[in-house]
Parts: C-alpha cells; sequence; structure tokens
C-alpha cells in the first residue's frame, strides 16, 4: 500500500523539495516544529528504517548529512538535531530540525503554522 511519502515521490502530492537524487528525496515537513524542519526517505517504500539494507541505510545518512549542512547554512543554529520516530508515517525517515537548545525538538510541542508561501520561500534558501 502506497504511503502519503511514496505519493509525494511519485509526484501525485505536492512538497517543498529540498534535495534529490536517485535512491532519496529531502523535502520540507509541513508541520515543522522549527523553520527549516525537513524529512529525508529513501525512494524505496520500506516501514522501519534498520530493515533497510545497511548499504541504502548507509547512503541515506551521507545524504542526510549533505541536506543537513544545507539547512544550517540558511538557518544558523547551534546544531541540525536528527531524530527518527517512525510511527506517523509507514515509511523510514528522518527528521532533520534546526535546533539551539533540547526543547527545540519535543514533538510534543505545538507546530508552526506556515502558508504554502513560506514554505517555498523557506525551500528556497536551504536548496540556494
Amino acid at each position: 500500500m502506497a504511503t502519503i511519502f511514496s505519493k509525494i515521490i511519485e509526484g501525485s502530492i505536492p512538497c517543498h523539495k529540498i534535495a534529490e537524487n536517485d535512491q532519496f528525496l529531502a523535502f520540507l515537513d509541513i508541520s515543522p516544529l522549527q523553520k527549516g524542519h525537513t524529512l529525508v526517505i529513501p525512494k524505496k517504500e520500506v516501514d522501519f528504517i534498520f530493515d533497510l539494507e545497511d548499504d541504502l541505510l548507509a547512503q541515506m545518512m551521507v545524504f542526510a548529512k549533505q541536506t543537513a549542512h544545507k539547512i544550517k547554512k540558511a538557518f544558523p543554529c547551534e546544531k541540525i538535531g536528527v531524530a527518527v520516530i517512525g510511527l506517523e508515517v509507514p515509511h523510514a525517515h528522518i527528521h532533520l530540525i534546526p535546533i539551539n537548545k533540547m526543547d527545540d525538538m519535543n514533538f510534543a510541542n505545538e507546530k508552526l503554522v506556515l502558508s504554502q508561501k513560506e514554505l517555498s520561500e523557506i525551500a528556497s534558501k536551504i536548496r540556494d
């Protein structure tokens, strides 16, 4: 069964794309904890991140690292936090979140509500 992320990969659901190659896609979370909150996903539909083949998981982390550097350049912060939760969408994904303190990554916090225009501007800022 196709997940929302699979539909994003195939293009039937739009996203604010940050980076893409033949195996992975990075795009903005539409309910972010912080501006620049990005999701990194494999194009292969696998539910649990640790069910990915070792080589694919390693490549995904390198792709996430490259994406994190772009986010940090666009949104100066102390660090880019990394989280793997895996409960909200049954498709492996990594959260990359600009943080200055631990509480910035608390998923119980209220999410930002950003317009499509704001999300588009954030994506452009990270890509450039």
